[in-house]
């Protein structure tokens, strides 16, 4: 059918109740781990599954350092595969979590280790990853506002993914502007087979409009959205989106 195969890649018989990245950082605040094998098992098995069927794959929010290897891997083979990055992955590490307890700082994959962020940061420069998603997963207060064994694994993503992807990755060096919008937009129609990503004369007028100037610090209750589930309020970036038209029709306007 020539379809894509969107893949969440994850032995649930491996999470045995983990709810951050198993590491000694975690551990020493009590937390019980989920090991990278966790991701990189079903990653390589969906990676081979792809090179018997010549099946499309796309890999969703790679955490892991092997993920990448295993995509350049399968690259390099010629198969059917692509991969996303989500900004919490390649900004935060789980040496970022201070508060045990602090709910915003738990989704699925778990925040990685340095070593894990650098080599998904390396993907996307040198093209290994092909798009940067949000995972966005809203929650209520009340659903978060709990231990962090009983919580929901997600936090929210839109509202902040410009900024933090051309805070980290466009000044940090990485990508160009033209690349960021690649790997946020032209790359992602790409991969699901829709006419989008590109603003020619004739298509669909989606069109974000950045202002790549502008320094903040990021405010939660500023949120259009209703979920307020983020680990980065209060983060000082660069970058900020001043409008959003949807076919033709502006939706927001800051």
């Amino acid at each position: 059918l020539d379809l894509t195969v969107l893949a969440h890649c994850e032995d649930i018989n491996l999470v045995n109740g983990g709810v951050e990245n198993a590491d000694a950082h975690t551990k020493a605040l009590g937390l019980s781990g989920i090991s990278n094998s966790v991701e990189d098992v079903i990653t390589a098995r969906d990676i081979l599954l792809s090179k018997e069927t010549g099946a499309k794959l796309h890999l969703c929010h790679c955490s892991t350092k092997d993920s990448v290897t295993m995509v350049k891997l399968a690259k390099e083979e010629g198969l059917r595969v692509t991969a996303e990055v989500c900004p919490h992955h390649f900004v935060l590490t789980s040496a970022d979590i201070t508060n045990p307890e602090d709910t915003n700082f738990k989704m699925n994959p778990p925040l990685r280790t340095k070593e894990d962020v650098e080599a998904l940061k390396a993907g996307l420069r040198d093209n290994i990853m092909d798009v940067i998603a949000t995972d966005h997963a809203p929650h209520t207060f009340e659903e978060k506002n709990t231990t962090m064994k009983k919580a929901p694994f997600g936090i929210v993503g839109i509202e902040t993914v410009a900024a933090l992807t051309y805070s980290e990755l466009v000044l940090g060096g990485y990508l160009t502007p033209m690349q960021m919008a690649e790997k946020m937009s032209y790359n992602p129609a790409k991969v699901v087979g829709i006419d989008k990503g590109d603003i020619q004369v004739g298509k669909t007028a989606d069109i974000v409009i950045f202002n790549p100037k502008e320094t903040y610090v990021i405010d939660k209750n500023e949120f259009a959205s209703k979920g307020k589930n983020t680990p980065f309020h209060g983060t000082k970036v660069t970058g900020r989106v001043c409008m959003t038209i949807l076919n033709g029709k502006v939706v927001y306007e800051r």
